[in-house]
């Protein structure tokens, strides 16, 4: 595995995980976060463009699709996090607010999030670069 990749698995495995384990400590917080998020349309703006450069950033630098699943996994991450923030862009922030404001899915996608995060620090520390 490239030391890209191993980098790029480490650093977005841990961020999953500290950031799901603390929506799940401070629910409440990050659920009216996402809330009054939804109804700025600044800040909206704002998280877009960094958004959107994070994601150029991870497909400019990490665009691979073969070889093993984790560096298929932080490409997929790369162009869905550009996707998210084009989207997030050109929506009117008004039809943000539906999917910012909604807890149903909170610990499903914790869930998805820490498992992802606890997957890609394992492989990103486990591994040696090529």
């Amino acid at each position: 595995m490239s030391s890209r990749t191993l980098f790029l698995s480490r650093l977005i495995g841990l961020y999953c995980l500290i950031y799901g384990l603390a929506t799940i400590v401070h629910r409440q917080v990050f659920t009216d976060a996402m809330a009054k998020l939804a109804s700025d349309p600044l800040a909206v703006l704002g998280l877009s463009v960094f958004t959107v450069i994070a994601g150029l950033a991870m497909v400019l630098a990490h665009n691979v699709w073969s070889k093993c699943p984790v560096m298929v996994i932080v490409t997929l991450i790369g162009w869905i996090t550009l996707i998210k923030g084009i989207v997030f862009l050109f929506l009117p922030p008004e039809w943000l607010e539906g999917p910012l404001n909604s807890g149903r899915y909170f610990y499903s996608v914790t869930g998805v999030v820490l498992v992802l995060g606890a997957y890609l620090t394992y492989e990103g520390f486990r591994s040696k670069p090529a």
